[in-house]
């Protein structure tokens, strides 16, 4: 089974970026469908965005326009740019592969706090 290690969170100023970094091994990510999720405290997991094995994007709709997901077949990683951030996008991040949160590998995840 693949392991998955996030990196790249922090805290960071509203209207600020951040960039995320999931590092796979055991396995390649360009054999699954990779996600982003994250969870607010005492929720349930969001998907934040997935990138398919054959490119195809798709992203919550709080998100869209402002994060980007992309794949670096070399580093066998998968990034989250997020920019132009919100106080309602402080979570802790989670990497995966599944669109569905539970059904395949997960890292640890990683906390973003934005605050001013």
């Amino acid at each position: 089974q693949v392991q998955l290690v996030e990196s790249g969170g922090g805290l960071v100023q509203p209207g600020g970026s951040l960039r995320l970094s999931c590092a796979a091994s055991g396995g390649l990510v360009s054999d699954y469908t990779m996600a982003w999720y994250r969870q607010f405290p005492g929720k349930l997991h969001d998907l934040v965005a997935l990138i398919t094995t054959r490119n195809r994007t798709d992203y919550a709709a709080a998100v869209q326009g402002r994060f980007t997901i992309s794949r670096d077949d070399a580093r066998n990683t998968v990034d989250l740019q997020m920019n132009s951030l919100k106080s309602d996008d402080t979570a802790v991040y989670f990497c995966a592969t599944g669109a569905i949160w539970g059904v395949g590998s997960r890292g640890q995840g990683t906390q973003v706090t934005v605050s001013s």
